[in-house]
């Protein structure tokens, strides 16, 4: 007998874990609510958790099984666990955040005190840390390279379920309510989690969207992401069958042609993913600190009315506010604008990266430490292969260009709707008449952004000792 131990593994296809461990033995599904990770959570994530535990205990049940559902520290609840099932083994997907290493550690000790075996897998990424690395066996700090290496490696084929003959007649306890965990309910309406849903966005999404992709991803209104990023955070697809399915995509168009092209472009942000994971576990400590080095402390701001306006959606910069507000709706925000609220914050606001990485972890369905991390601390020209601190984004030239005829925009904030899009890429511009004329409800800039990008230059280079 073995157990699998499921943590951002939420599915039984394309599991390496729960493969391995049905591979030679009846096995016993668990899963574990631990208070330190918990911690962590937060309304939207810990709702998209629930829904996707019911689904994966729905397929347990189907195929007459189920899914052990424990509270506690797992350095204890795993040895327990297997005393009681008279199990030898466990097996669980690996994780490589710093929290989940630490507790990792811990419970290899707690199983080996108790004489119990156990395996940790690569199930989250297709090229786990220290698979890709410099000639001199160092991680990559910039993408281009890595991402090349990325794609020439060959990649491992998904896994089958396991077989109903496999695993274990038991019968687990009902999921815990949201409420007993601590969490209130989510401001935003989160979307299904599952498997099943999982695999008809991606459907969905390789029916056209694929071979879009690189022209129109970036374009908020168009919708042409494919919506995966919260499944692949909690494993509800496996990263494999995502990656093979896509290859598939790619094999059905002409090779050379832009089809493709726009195949691979969309791959390159699963390398993303891997790039950024990369990152984190070989720095753990730029989830708090810069992973760039400054001569000087770079002097952040400490407007809290501004920080404030910026959560709320009240900026009086349309594409800024629209981004805000689609967060607090969905629990979720279009890529490109992700890059330009972060842009905002740390250029325009002068404030500190780590208000913003703090909000998305708490509003975010999808929020992954390495990539909101990596993501964060790009635009804020503090991390790896960042954003040069003299770039800046103008967001309304972003919004303009990205959003022309302001169908994004409009569609999340209501006070503009009866507003052209020229007065709406021209908001910071337009006189008070104007403003008061075509959107009364709708508030002034809160800020100059020519004023603000000449500052934020000056305070990176003083940061840098060049001033």
């Amino acid at each position: 007998m073995r157990l699998h131990w499921h943590r951002r593994d939420l599915r039984a296809a394309d599991n390496a874990g729960l493969a391995r461990a049905s591979a030679d033995d009846t096995v016993v599904p668990v899963f574990v609510f631990d208070q330190d990770v918990l911690a962590h959570g937060a309304p939207p994530r810990v709702a998209f958790m629930l829904d996707a535990l019911d689904s994966l205990r729905e397929w347990y049940r189907a195929h007459d099984s189920d899914l052990l559902v424990a509270r506690g520290d797992p350095r204890e609840v795993l040895p327990d666990l297997a005393r009681e099932y008279g199990a030898d083994a466990v097996t669980w997907g690996k994780d490589y955040t710093g929290l989940a290493r630490e507790r990792d550690a811990a419970v290899r000790r707690a199983l080996d005190d108790a004489g119990v075996e156990r395996a940790a897998v690569q199930n989250a990424v297709l090229h786990e840390p220290g698979e890709i690395t410099t000639n001199d066996g160092d991680p990559y700090s910039v993408f281009t390279y890595f991402g090349r290496k990325w794609h020439d490696r060959e990649k491992t084929d998904p896994y089958d379920p396991p077989a109903a003959d496999v695993l274990a007649d038991i019968d687990g306890e009902a999921l815990p309510p949201r409420a007993d965990l601590g969490f209130e309910a989510p401001e935003a309406d989160v979307p299904p989690a599952g498997t099943d849903h999982a695999r008809e966005l991606l459907e969905a999404f390789l029916e056209e969207n694929v071979y879009r992709y690189d022209d129109r991803r970036d374009y908020p209104a168009d919708e042409c992401t494919s919506r995966l990023s919260a499944h692949l955070k909690f494993g509800t697809v496996g990263i494999r069958e995502v990656y093979a399915k896509t290859q598939a995509a790619k094999d059905e168009v002409e090779p050379g042609s832009d089809r493709e092209a726009s195949v691979e472009e969309f791959q390159s942000q699963l390398a993303w993913r891997e790039f950024y994971t990369q990152v984190l576990f070989d720095r753990p400590d730029v989830v708090t600190a810069n992973y760039k080095e400054y001569e000087n402390a770079i002097e952040w701001d400490h407007d809290e009315e501004a920080l404030q306006a910026w959560k709320d959606g009240e900026t009086g910069y349309p594409i800024v506010d629209a981004g805000m507000r689609q967060l607090r709706e969905e629990a979720y925000m279009h890529n490109r604008v992700r890059m330009i609220v972060a842009s905002f914050l740390t250029k325009d606001l002068l404030l500190d990266w780590r208000h913003g990485y703090d909000w998305f972890r708490r509003k975010l369905v999808d929020h992954d430490t390495a990539n909101d991390n990596g993501g964060w601390q790009w635009a804020a020209s503090t991390g790896t292969d960042a954003q040069p601190y003299f770039r800046i984004f103008n967001p309304m030239t972003q919004g303009e260009r990205y959003d022309p005829d302001a169908e994004y925009i409009k569609r999340y904030v209501p006070e503009l709707r009866d507003a052209g899009a020229e007065i709406i890429h021209e908001w910071h511009e337009a006189s008070l008449t104007q403003r008061r004329s075509a959107a009364p409800e709708y508030p002034d800039p809160i800020v100059d952004h020519s004023t603000r990008r000449e500052e934020a230059i000056e305070m990176f280079e003083r940061a840098r000792g060049d001033a």
